[in-house]
């Protein structure tokens, strides 16, 4: 592929590492783009790209998704789907009239990598998404290369450990009556802030307002928006599935455990158990963290799952 220069002061693709699938472009000029909007950016480039291949260009949003577009930047294939009762998955009004498990969520994954026709993955979960990862591997180790679990529980009824505290559960109750009984897509955009700041804990790092409010947006006018009670049902479907340490002991791929001290819901106690559960299991855990992933640890995090994802491809 050639490149070439339009405009003195122009910057050329890069890659971050030799082996990423794509290039970054960068703009010439600095742009500002309202949520939701579009408009064309100028590169100062030209690319010629060869017959019979195709050039695709996708954002890298500055949010937790970003954590894909990492992996994706180290030649991997990321597939990310969402659970039941979120984004464009079905909606269950009545959990008790149709209850799920993790295992029935495990199971909803498993589905898509067949229908994708995909033999093998890497597991990557975060909070719910960590223990919905714990399932897949236990119940389909034949298809699990590397399991990396985020803020995480293999328990969350654990009584040994600290539970989540009166007043983040007040402070969460809260902010959703306050934003979410007259709904519009300003007060969700300060939901969904608000609930941040809360699940921040006492850590000091900045929220990204800007991003967040984008996301909201894009959800609410691309998507189904916000299921009020999927919270609920999640929870409903964690206390169900019960404890995984006795299982997870006999895991025998590579595993990352990452957790931020200052998580004010999942106790980072819960991740030093889940290490002690499995042998062999590696742990990094992040000072200033609570419980989403701060902007300026995005970059370390996705170094460490890499590191994690070739243990198993240097075995």
């Amino acid at each position: 592929m050639r490149v070439a220069k339009l405009r003195e002061g122009a910057k050329i693709p890069t890659k971050n590492h030799p082996d990423d699938a794509g290039w970054d472009l960068y703009s010439f000029g600095e742009y500002y783009i309202p949520g939701s909007n579009f408009r064309s950016i100028p590169t100062g480039v030209t690319i010629d790209i060869p017959r019979g291949i195709v050039g695709l260009i996708k954002p890298k949003g500055r949010s937790n998704y970003l954590i894909g577009a990492g992996v994706v930047d180290s030649g991997y294939q990321v597939v990310r789907f969402d659970y039941r009762g979120t984004g464009l998955s079905d909606w269950i009004e009545d959990w008790q009239q149709k209850p799920y498990s993790l295992s029935d969520l495990a199971k909803d994954a498993k589905t898509i990598l067949d229908t994708l026709k995909i033999s093998k993955a890497h597991l990557i979960g975060l909070s719910l998404g960590g223990m919905v990862a714990q399932e897949f591997a236990l119940e389909n180790a034949d298809r699990t290369l590397t399991l990396t679990s985020i803020m995480s529980s293999g328990n969350i009824e654990d009584q040994e450990l600290p539970k989540i505290s009166f007043s983040i559960l007040y402070n969460l109750t809260k902010v959703a009556i306050k934003y979410g009984i007259f709904q519009s897509e300003k007060n969700t955009i300060k939901l969904i802030i608000a609930v941040k700041v809360i699940l921040r804990g006492d850590a000091t790092y900045d929220i990204d307002v800007k991003g967040t409010a984008e996301q909201v947006l894009y959800n609410l006018r691309k998507r189904k928006g916000y299921n009020p009670n999927v919270s609920g049902q999640h929870d409903e479907a964690a206390k169900l599935s019960g404890s995984r340490y006795d299982k997870l002991k006999d895991l025998k791929i590579p595993v990352l455990i990452l957790h931020g001290i200052n998580d004010p819901l999942i106790s980072i106690e819960h991740s030093r158990k889940l290490a002690s559960a499995i042998p062999n299991s590696r742990t990094k855990w992040y000072y200033n963290m609570g419980h989403f992933l701060p902007l300026n640890l995005i970059d370390p995090i996705i170094q460490e799952i890499i590191i994690n994802i070739k243990m198993k491809t240097e075995k």
